[in-house]
């Protein structure tokens, strides 16, 4: 039960790290934007450690 939010944590801690503290936005629609982006880049075109591929090359390789 204390692991039920382990995913969604550790995605919201890399989003910080990797967007949000690096690039201080300016503005609530500027962190929006920022965050889209992000998100598109995490989902689609970030190498992962694991695999070494995008998350999106590994799906359709499958």
């Amino acid at each position: 039960p204390l692991y039920d939010n382990a995913m969604a944590e550790n995605f919201f801690s890399i989003l910080k790290t990797e967007c949000i503290y690096r690039h201080k936005p300016a503005s609530f629609c500027e962190a929006n934007e920022m965050i889209d982006r992000y998100i598109n880049f995490y989902n689609y075109e970030r190498i992962q450690l694991k695999t070494g591929v995008a998350p999106l090359t590994l799906r359709h390789s499958a």
